[in-house]
């Protein structure tokens, strides 16, 4: 139902935004037009229209209401989640300021020499780590100068893609665009000499589609979309009957897009810099899963480990260190 339900939402938007008047004015259109145009009012068995009307309402009333209430659940859980973060760092920290110092203990001889001789132990153990790590650091090195040729080939690959802007997006010749995880905002410049009313914009956001222009006018944008977005929370605006504001909300709020349609140049998403505070508003999974995202792609554009790779290494080098007796200087590990 999803895709059928949104289907006409794009011209319904149009409508909608040339009603000043707001939804009151909006609705008043819709019969006006069933009146003039069809027989809905005198086509039918007397109260058949006021008992569609009450169906439809009853039936969407329903979907509103619940949509709220979970909405409402959802913001109480994350809110909930946030509490409880704030309150376990204040504990923490309260913990920090009020824990007690390292105290001083009396040894008898007998403790003292049982000390010592785990000292000589550990030293002993010290000592076998560090000529293993001696070991890790030839292996590190040689890793090094892979990832360093790695590195020279994803630069290779990225060499034609433009710096992102201030905003995460591109400033292109006829339109420019910014970007947060969620959701694409562009600003289209129209480049007239009479002042644009509503009525004149063609402004069609589909799914996975949009066009953007002047009637009579070749389109500023049209094209596919980088990827998909939610057609009933995406608008445009009309400012200062100049410029064109439309905004997108993303489905996918986990990556960051290149370009707005397939036939713009692409923009190096490696280089993209996130607001920390804009983290800061996302649920703990959510926000650590970002996280990840961002460190992996900082090492992958540095030609190093992601943390699966560093992950896999760690549990590699504890392996060696227990196992002195084995001979891995031959060995090659991907």
């Amino acid at each position: 139902m999803g895709d059928d339900e949104e289907k006409y939402d794009g011209m319904l938007l149009v409508m909608a935004q040339q009603h000043e008047g707001g939804v009151h004015e909006l609705v008043n259109t819709f019969f006006s037009f069933l009146r003039r145009k069809t027989d809905f009012f005198t086509g039918g068995e007397p109260g058949a229209p006021e008992k569609l009307i009450k169906d439809a309402f009853a039936h969407h009333n329903k979907l509103a209401v619940q949509a709220n209430k979970e909405k409402q659940m959802k913001q109480e859980k994350e809110k909930k989640e946030k509490a409880e973060r704030a309150a376990k760092l204040a504990e923490e920290e309260r913990k920090k300021k009020t824990g007690d110092g390292p105290r001083i203990q009396e040894l008898t001889d007998e403790e003292a020499e049982k000390l010592q001789s785990e000292l000589d132990k550990k030293k002993k153990e010290e000592q076998k780590m560090g000529e293993a790590t001696m070991d890790e650091k030839s292996s590190d090195k040689a890793d090094k100068e892979k990832g360093s040729d790695s590195e020279g080939e994803q630069d290779e690959k990225d060499k034609d893609k433009i710096k992102p802007n201030a905003g995460n997006g591109a400033d292109l010749p006829n339109y420019k665009w910014t970007q947060t995880l969620s959701e694409v905002d562009l600003v289209v410049p129209f480049d007239v000499k009479f002042r644009i009313k509503g009525r004149d914009v063609v402004v069609d956001i589909q799914r996975r589609s949009i066009k953007v222009g002047l009637k009579g006018h070749p389109p500023v944008i049209e094209g596919q979309l980088y990827n998909e977005v939610k057609v009933e929370e995406s608008s445009w605006l009309l400012d200062d009957g100049k410029i064109v504001t439309v905004h997108l909300e993303k489905i996918n709020k986990m990556e960051w897009w290149s370009r707005i349609v397939t036939t713009d140049p692409e923009i190096n998403t490696k280089k993209v810099c996130p607001e920390n505070s804009k983290l800061s508003d996302l649920d703990g999974e959510t926000r650590g899963m970002v996280e990840k995202m961002m460190y992996d792609q900082r090492q992958k554009s540095m030609g190093l480990p992601t943390s699966e790779e560093q992950k896999k290494q760690d549990i590699l080098k504890k392996f060696m260190a227990q196992h002195p007796e084995m001979d891995f200087s031959k060995a090659k590990f991907s």
